[in-house]
C-alpha cells in the first residue's frame, strides 16, 4: 500500500513539475500590451511562432490596419498570424487611436489621413518608435530585422514611417494606399518598398484623387509616390515592367542605393482589400521581400 501511495505521489510531483517547467520554458505565444505615449494608452497585440522557446534573431513585422479597423481585426482579416507560425517571425498588430464619435473609429496619423489622429496631431511615428524598443527589449528580436507593412490608412502609416523611421525599419510593404505626408520625406537610408494596389481600388485610387472611403481626403496618384522614392533611392535603373498579364502589372526600379528595390503589383481585378486580388498573396510577397533585407 505504501508503494502504491509512494508512486502516485511522485507520479503527481512529476507531472506537476513538469507543467511548470514547460510552462517556464515553453510559456504563451500571444500577448496584449501597452504603452503609454504622450499621455495616451497605446494597445498592441504580440504573435510569437512555434518555434518561439527554442530559437533566437527573429523577425518583427509590424502589422498597421486600416482606417476603422482595429489589431484583432486586422489580423483575422489578413491573416497575417498563420503566415507568421508558418514562416517563423514574429508580428505585432499596433491599434491606431480611437476616435471621439460615434464608431469611436481607429485611425493612424499617417499626414494628410486619416480622421481623428489627424485632426488631434496623434505622433504615431513616436508610438512605433517606442514600441519597436519595447518589443526589441521584452522578446528574441533583431533590431535589424524589423518592417512595417499595413493597409489603406495603415499603409499610409507604413510610407510615414519609411520617411521618418528609416534608421529602424529596414523595408515597407503598404497595401492598398498612398503617401500622404504633408512634411518632406526625410529618410536617412534608402528604403525597400513592395507597394500591393488593385487598378479598380476606388477607395484610394491608384491613379490619385478623392476616393470613396470613409474619409474624405485627397490621394496623391501612385506613379508621383514611386518617382519620389526612386530619387530618394537613387535607383539607377528607371522603372520596368517585369510582368504584365491578365492578373497582374508588375513594375521594378533597381540598381538603387544599398541595392534595395522598389517593387509595385497593380492587380487588374479586386479592390480595397488585403490581398487587393486573389491573383497575389500579400503574405507571401511581404515576407520574401522582407528577407532580402535588413537595417545597416
Amino acid at each position: 500500500m505504501k508503494s502504491i501511495l509512494l508512486s502516485l505521489l511522485l507520479c503527481f510531483c512529476f507531472t506537476g513539475c513538469l507543467k511548470k517547467r514547460d510552462r517556464i520554458e515553453n510559456g504563451p505565444f500571444r500577448y496584449t500590451g501597452n504603452i503609454v505615449v504622450d499621455g495616451l494608452t497605446r494597445t498592441y497585440l504580440v504573435n510569437l511562432p512555434p518555434n518561439y522557446y527554442e530559437s533566437a534573431d527573429f523577425s518583427l513585422v509590424i502589422a498597421m490596419h486600416g482606417g476603422g479597423g482595429n489589431g484583432g481585426q486586422f489580423e483575422t482579416s489578413s491573416k497575417l498570424t498563420q503566415k507568421a507560425n508558418a514562416a517563423q517571425f514574429i508580428v505585432v498588430y499596433p491599434d491606431g487611436v480611437k476616435g471621439n464619435g460615434l464608431l469611436k473609429a481607429q485611425t493612424w496619423n499617417a499626414g494628410g489621413c486619416c480622421e481623428y489622429a489627424v485632426e488631434h496631431n496623434i505622433n504615431d511615428v513616436k508610438f512605433i518608435s517606442q514600441l519597436i524598443d519595447k518589443l526589441v527589449t521584452d522578446y528574441k528580436i533583431n533590431p535589424k530585422k524589423v518592417y512595417a507593412t499595413g493597409h489603406s490608412n495603415g499603409g499610409m502609416m507604413a510610407y510615414r514611417l519609411a520617411c521618418e523611421l528609416s534608421d529602424k525599419i529596414a523595408a515597407i510593404a503598404p497595401n492598398s494606399s498612398t503617401m500622404v505626408v504633408t512634411q518632406p520625406c526625410n529618410a536617412s537610408r534608402a528604403v525597400p518598398i513592395l507597394h500591393m494596389h488593385s487598378a479598380l481600388d476606388t477607395n484610394v485610387p491608384y491613379t490619385g484623387g478623392v476616393g470613396t472611403g470613409f474619409s474624405n481626403h485627397y490621394n496623391p496618384p501612385l506613379d508621383s509616390v514611386f518617382q519620389v522614392w526612386s530619387l530618394k533611392n537613387a535607383c539607377a535603373t528607371p522603372a520596368q515592367v517585369i510582368t504584365n498579364n491578365a492578373a497582374y502589372k508588375l513594375t521594378k526600379w533597381t540598381d538603387c542605393s544599398n541595392n534595395v528595390s522598389i517593387q509595385y503589383y497593380l492587380t487588374k481585378d479586386g479592390g480595397h482589400a488585403w490581398p487587393p486580388s486573389a491573383a497575389i498573396n500579400s503574405n507571401d510577397l511581404l515576407w520574401d521581400f522582407f528577407q532580402q533585407y535588413q537595417s545597416p
